[in-house]
């Protein structure tokens, strides 16, 4: 099996783990930007160890970085910032599994951006998947007992936390390939590595900062919480790290494909941890929404 392959595994299982743990602390004392603060404060040593055990055994120091990498750095960690504030308060909105989902949306909208942006075409069997991937959004924006309209549901906040969430983890995913890509060296741990101990930095500093600004309380109970916040902090970097990984070593597009699996670990914490009730509505949504996923994919 292929290093990329098993890394993307590890990355979508870490992932889910990492989500639960965050729900959790959301839904205790931190607020979604606090649990979001945890998550890169407490990831930040474990990715120092990492780096410098890599280096030690190596016998090598840190590579010459440039501000291409810092600037790459820069934009996937501020578009990941912005993408888990959104994913959690999307937890509030909905189950769990029918969060991750609309999260997932991030593989329809990197193929939107790169029409608009970049005008790179979509084959006509793409946008076949695109409108399949809209049934499922349809489904799934549907709050209990709404009779109102199907494309009502579209303003539910749900929805536009959900697909923003999306929106910016593609950004993310984007930023994060190419800073990977700008380290100069050959090992794929060690380029993994380096990217994440940079960008856990800069996120655990800046959200340091904003919240010492807009949300003071919020440190305190960070800490307050750092039993359960620990192992926020260990999940997310080992899904990160595994992350990083794959993406130095595969497109982007067959990483989001692989890492689909998520979806089913997402469905699974959601009815066997969270005992949330998971309507026949919202599993054929998952469905469709997993299908167009996976279509948009092997089109591209």
């Amino acid at each position: 099996m292929e290093l990329w392959i098993i890394a993307t595994l590890s990355a979508a299982t870490f992932q889910t783990v990492r989500f639960m743990v965050q729900k959790v602390l959301a839904s205790g004392a931190l607020s979604a930007t606090g649990s979001t603060f945890a998550r890169f404060a407490y990831a930040a040593p474990f990715a120092w160890l990492v780096l410098g055990g890599m280096l030690w055994v190596k016998g090598t120091g840190l590579p010459g970085l440039g501000p291409a990498f810092w600037g790459w750095t820069v934009v996937g960690g501020l578009g990941q910032i912005l993408a888990t504030v959104l994913v959690v308060l999307t937890f509030r909105e909905r189950n769990f599994a029918v969060g991750i989902t609309l999260k997932k949306t991030e593989v329809i909208q990197t193929a939107l951006m790169g029409l608009v942006l970049l005008g790179e075409a979509i084959a006509p069997g793409g946008w076949l998947a695109i409108g399949i991937g809209l049934v499922g959004v349809l489904l799934l924006s549907r709050t209990p007992g709404d009779v109102g309209r199907v494309w009502a549901g579209l303003k539910s906040r749900a929805v536009v936390l959900g697909l923003g969430s999306g929106f910016f983890f593609a950004v993310s995913g984007v930023g994060y390939r190419a800073a990977t890509l700008e380290v100069p060296s050959d090992d794929p741990l060690l380029r993994a590595a380096v990217s994440l101990v940079a960008v856990t930095l800069l996120q655990a500093g800046g959200m340091a900062l904003w919240l010492r600004w807009r949300e003071p309380g919020q440190l305190t109970a960070v800490w307050g919480a750092r039993r359960v916040a620990v192992w926020l902090g260990v999940t997310s970097m080992c899904g990160t790290l595994s992350w990083f990984t794959a993406f130095t070593l595969q497109t982007a597009a067959y990483v989001y494909a692989l890492g689909q699996v998520e979806l089913i670990l997402s469905l699974m914490a959601s009815v066997l941890f969270f005992k949330e009730t998971v309507s026949r509505r919202e599993l054929v949504g998952i469905g469709f929404l997993t299908v167009s996923i996976l279509a948009l994919v092997l089109v591209t």
